[in-house]
C-alpha cells in the first residue's frame, strides 16, 4: 500500500525530473505556485483535473505517482 507521503514524494521528484520548477509547472496549470508546495507537503490534495493536467504538464505518469505502477 502507498502512503501520503510517498504520493507526495513522488510528485515532488517528478517535478524535478521535469526540470521545471514549481513556479513554472503553476503558471502552465493557471494556479498559484502556493498551491503545487502545498500538495507535494501534504497540506492539501489538489482536484482530480487539476492532478491530471499537472501529469500532462510535467510529462509524469499519474500511475506511479499515485502508486499504481513501480
Amino acid at each position: 500500500m502507498i502512503t501520503l507521503e510517498q504520493i507526495q514524494e513522488r510528485s515532488a521528484e517528478s517535478i524535478r525530473q521535469s526540470g521545471m520548477t514549481q513556479s513554472e509547472v503553476a503558471r502552465q496549470l493557471g494556479i498559484k505556485r502556493q498551491l503545487i508546495t502545498c500538495c507535494t507537503k501534504g497540506i492539501k490534495m489538489p482536484a482530480l483535473d487539476t492532478f491530471a493536467n499537472h501529469c500532462k504538464v510535467i510529462d509524469a505518469d499519474p500511475a506511479y505517482i499515485l502508486g499504481l505502477r513501480g
